[in-house]
């Protein structure tokens, strides 16, 4: 149940893909989650944002104050960019927030922005390494690399694959993938709970794809539950996993 939104990058360098969007409108409802996870990212936004893979726009309405200077939404689902400038253009999001139809690897060479968030969109691109150093070259310095991605290869199930994740990871996989020049902030877990249930679903229940009722239940029992226990375990648990890297000032 981890992914809430922004789904959609499975290939950095593709141009055109077929986006299974059911899941960003399932997680949708997962409003508790969001706040949750929004709490423990959000000092780290401020300045020229650009965030990777925005889908429904979703977490940029959770995230995107209005205080920043510029805030990019990548989202090469033309779709999916089309409908996140509708929302612009309602006033449903922030006028500063510029929706692209175009990946990271699309942009100037020499653009760079104060904060880059991959949010539940790390897991479905295949070259991540690739991906995270070439985020580390658009970071201006004193920037700061957010990703939050779901956590444990064991929790992964055929819902995992239809949805287009490579992969799950854990702290110390995530970690491994320091770009070069960075320097790691915090990593760390949550929704403590969460992941218990998920382990009781895979190998209990085995059910391929969590409905939406469930999703309610996660969202409005289990996160309040793991909002409780997370710092009794020092954010060692989890179902999700949050790293963040910041580049070195100049001297």
């Amino acid at each position: 149940m981890t992914d809430v939104d922004g789904v959609g990058v499975v290939n950095p360098s593709a141009r055109a893909q077929d986006y299974i969007g059911d899941e960003l409108e399932l997680f949708e409802i997962a409003t508790t989650w969001k706040a949750y996870f929004a709490k423990h990212i959000a000092g780290y936004i401020s300045g020229d944002v650009a965030e990777v893979g925005a889908g429904l726009g979703g977490t940029t309405k959770l995230l995107c104050s209005g205080d920043e200077t510029s805030w990019t939404a990548l989202e090469p689902d033309t779709e999916l960019c089309k409908d996140i400038e509708r929302k612009v253009s309602e006033g449903v999001l922030p006028n500063m927030v510029k929706p692209m139809a175009k990946t990271l690897s699309d942009l100037p060479s020499d653009q760079r922005f104060d904060s880059l968030l991959y949010i539940d969109v790390l897991e479905h691109i295949e070259q991540d390494k690739d991906e995270i150093e070439r985020a580390a070259a658009h970071l201006k310095p004193g920037g700061y690399l957010i990703v939050l991605a779901p956590a444990h290869q064991f929790l992964y199930t055929p819902f995992d694959r239809a949805i287009g994740h490579f992969r799950r990871y854990n702290k110390a996989s995530l970690v491994a993938l320091e770009p070069s020049g960075l320097e790691l902030r915090k990593a760390f877990y949550l929704d403590s709970v969460g992941m218990l249930a998920s382990l009781a679903n895979k190998l209990v229940l085995k059910q391929a794809q969590p409905k939406r009722s469930q999703i309610r239940f996660w969202d409005q029992v289990l996160v309040p539950a793991s909002k409780l226990f997370d710092p009794l375990t020092g954010k060692t648990l989890g179902k999700t996993v949050i790293a963040i890297w910041q580049k070195p000032k100049s001297p």
